[in-house]
């Protein structure tokens, strides 16, 4: 009998456990620990945040479904690692404090196998006055701060309507901050429901970004198919917000947030200020801070954790003309313990895709990579067929492999919501990390399969989205024909 921890119940955590416990026998066991007690679609916080959708129906409770497919669910937190357990417990285990009904309390969770999918901290605390929902500022990357960001626009809403202008700033709140992509889809939706709300002309909408160009989404921007033509992902976006009027700044590391203004410093190394009514603004995503230990109690952070957690990634510092594909990870397993695995946001990224760049005064100005969404699912079902085979004798070696560096991902992107007057911006990518040897004339990617579209259709589409991952999610019959 195996038994597989998974630390963390989002997309890679859920996605695991999902393909696990229906591959597996029912001798093995399967076992969830994350502090959440519900599963969110976090793609769909970008439609609470504009009050078109209610948090209840991005999210459901976690403790039923697993109890009856037979998962072990621990509501609690993670606190320490330790690999090769310890002088009480030969076992490699985890420590772990429940948060909810054991309120405190700790415990040792011992495994066979362990996926770590906890994700990232969402690191408000790295921009002075970024928290949410303080200094007029906001954020969409959990259900309740979308309702939040929600009713603060509804209350920017009301003025407008009694003519009171008002200042809306949406982007990244951090000089290396990533997830530029809910921010755009967020900036897109708000300047939408202004013009249904008939109060487009009483806000001025700026998009502040870290990004050195538009369309960068932290992986250095693509070269489209549109339609016939070939154009810059830079090209398109900046086409979409010239025609709804929204202006930009980019090469923007926030520093600092006070009520009603953003400070910020740009690639010029000069110190300016953004004035705003409503802010949303993505944080800086972490590591947790975990701390892992040995046998005898020493401490081995350090081969589990470079902020994420280690995996089978080229992690030698180099000059960002030396990054290769080649350096991205394939199984994303530990390279130090063998039974350990981190897929999506939880693995430590070897180096980032857009190019590094300091402002004069030294600042690192560079959008972190992603990994969130469709990468995510990918790498997590990617684990999970990985342990199953081992578990049922397969493949001794670890056959199942993807790297972002051959992956190809899509993403569709809210620019409004409705069924008649709704938008979405649809763009595919391959792969994802460009790889400039086998692509050098667009760009790192292969055109064809890395496009974009605009229109009606891209909403129906996220729409369709949403229900089919949310099913998908709930493991109803033939759940598992749904593709990552």
């Amino acid at each position: 009998m195996s038994k597989i921890v998974i630390l963390g119940a989002g997309i890679s955590g859920h996605v695991a456990a999902s393909h696990l416990r229906r591959k597996l026998a029912k001798e093995h066991q399967v076992v969830v620990v994350s502090p959440n007690s519900s599963y969110q679609w976090i793609p769909s916080n970008i439609w609470v945040g504009i009050g078109r959708m209610q948090p209840e129906q991005t999210k459901f409770p976690l403790k039923p479904l697993y109890k009856k497919k037979g998962i072990e669910f621990k509501q609690a937190k993670v606190t320490t690692f330790h690999p090769e357990g310890d002088a009480e417990t030969e076992a490699p285990f985890v420590t772990i404090e429940y948060v909810a009904e054991k309120a405190g309390q700790t415990e040792k969770v011992t495994y066979d196998y362990l996926i770590n999918a906890t994700g990232p901290k969402l690191n408000f605390e790295a921009t002075e006055g970024l928290k949410p929902g303080t200094n007029g500022v906001y954020s969409v990357c959990t259900y309740s701060h979308a309702d939040h960001s929600w009713k603060a626009l509804e209350q920017a809403i009301a003025k407008m309507k009694k003519g009171v202008k008002q200042k809306i700033v949406i982007g990244t709140g951090h000089a290396k901050a990533t997830c530029q992509g809910a921010a755009f889809e967020y900036i897109l939706n708000v300047e939408q429901e202004l013009r249904r709300h008939k109060v487009r002309d009483m806000a001025e909408i700026t998009w502040l970004s870290n990004e050195y160009q538009l369309g960068d989404f932290g992986m250095d921007g693509m070269l489209l198919s549109y339609g016939s033509n070939i154009l810059k992902s830079a090209e398109m976006v900046e086409m979409i917000f010239e025609d709804r009027g929204i202006k930009w700044i980019l090469g923007a590391g926030v520093t600092k947030i006070e009520a009603g203004l953003a400070h910020y410093e740009n690639l010029d190394g000069e110190y300016k200020t953004e004035p705003f009514d409503f802010a949303m603004l993505i944080p800086s995503f972490s590591g947790h801070g975990f701390k892992a230990y040995d046998k005898k109690g020493v401490d081995i952070t350090d081969k589990l954790f470079k902020g994420f957690m280690l995996v089978d990634a080229d992690y030698t510092p180099k000059p960002y003309e030396e990054w290769k594909v080649q350096d991205w990870p394939e199984t994303y397993q530990n390279p130090h313990y063998e039974n350990i695995f981190a897929p999506g946001i939880a693995f430590a990224p070897p180096h980032g895709i857009s190019k590094p760049r300091k402002s004069k005064n030294g600042t690192d100005i560079t959008p972190a990579p992603p990994r969130t969404g469709m990468p995510s699912g990918i790498t997590a079902k990617l684990v999970a067929d990985n342990l199953i085979d081992k578990i049922k004798g397969k493949h001794k070696t670890l056959h199942h492999k993807g790297s972002m560096g051959n992956m190809g991902a899509a993403c569709i992107a809210s620019a409004g919501f409705g069924i008649t007057k709704g938008s979405g911006v649809s763009i595919t990518t391959y792969p994802i990390v460009p790889d400039f040897e086998k692509y050098p004339d667009s760009h790192g990617r292969k055109l064809g399969q890395t496009f974009g579209d605009i229109g009606l259709a891209g909403h129906w589409l996220k729409l369709a989205l949403h229900y089919a991952f949310l099913y998908k999610a709930k493991m109803k019959p033939f759940w598992w024909l749904i593709p990552e």
